[in-house]
């Protein structure tokens, strides 16, 4: 048997480049949440973004804080965080 012929069982052509960018603002609706409970989730052009401190059916604004290969993490922008401290009170 020869294996080096299978290559390196890595497959490297199942990811494409994250259509998020670092630092840059979003906006989108939060579908779900994540199984910890700690973040919404929100997808981009079908990329899961895991958004800190969002809730279920909120249409929030965020800026991306981290971009991995499957996901993104990210916390929502300050102007909808005052908003949402507003309505609150």
């Amino acid at each position: 048997m020869a294996y080096s012929s299978r290559g390196s069982g890595f497959r490297r052509y199942g990811f494409r480049q994250a259509p998020v960018e670092l630092g840059k603002e979003y906006e989108a609706d939060i579908t779900e949440m994540s199984r910890r409970g700690d973040a919404g989730v929100a997808k981009i052009e079908g990329f899961v973004v895991f958004v800190s401190d969002a809730k279920v059916g909120d249409h929030a604004k965020f800026v991306i804080t981290k971009v991995g290969r499957r996901h993104a993490t990210a916390e929502l922008s300050k102007a909808k965080a005052e908003d949402e401290e507003e309505e609150a009170d």
